[in-house]
């Protein structure tokens, strides 16, 4: 059985183009693969904690040398990895705030890029153990950051986002961006959104 993990980080529900989005495109996909379980993480409702030192300490200490404080202080690293492997696909939808994503959003990365669980490293180089899996993106962003526009090379979201992933193995990674929703663009940008949403559910 299938199952595709969303990844929610916008704080505004209702009034949120990536969630909203992100549902379309949930809900047409669903069509295609009945079978399949949506599991989703909220990172809003659930917000990762900010790392420490005692986390960053255990993520570089082997398990078999935890302290009872080391092995407290990755348990939920632990069980968010364990709920990210298990997953056959991802849909992670975002917000752009500042540029980039939301911090809500960046936590989570920071728990799930583990050496030995992640990505190890091999010979002096580095190795990502997510492999095999696809993963899409649909962001909201208020201004024009298409291609050839003023703000493009302002986008600090899609680069670190296909970085961050592809270092841990995914090399199937696909974006649906909503650009310019607060300005003359919104209009056509949803429905080209809307567009590649509908075609895309069909076959991914």
């Amino acid at each position: 059985m299938t199952r595709l993990l969303h990844i929610a980080s916008s704080p505004r529900y209702a009034h949120s183009h990536s969630r909203t989005l992100t549902q379309e495109f949930i809900d047409k996909w669903s069509l295609y693969h009945p079978e399949a379980t949506v599991i989703l993480r909220d990172l809003t409702l659930n917000p990762v904690p900010y790392l420490d030192d005692t986390w960053i300490t255990a993520k570089f200490t082997a398990p078999d040398q935890y302290t009872p404080e080391l092995t407290g202080a990755i348990e939920l690293s632990d069980q968010l990895v364990d709920e990210f492997l298990a997953a056959d696909c991802y849909v992670i939808s975002a917000p752009m705030y500042n540029f980039t994503i939301p911090a809500v959003l960046k936590s989570y990365i920071d728990y799930i890029v583990r050496p030995r669980r992640t990505f190890a490293v091999e010979n002096g180089a580095f190795k990502g153990l997510v492999t095999g899996k696809k993963l899409l993106f649909i962001t909201a962003r208020g201004s024009d950051f298409r291609p050839g526009s003023a703000f493009a090379p302002s986008d600090f979201q899609e680069p670190y986002l296909r970085t961050v992933f592809g270092f841990i193995g995914f090399t199937e990674i696909q974006f649906i961006n909503a650009n310019g929703l607060r300005t003359d663009l919104r209009d056509q940008s949803l429905a080209e959104a809307r567009s590649t949403i509908q075609a895309l559910a069909s076959h991914w």
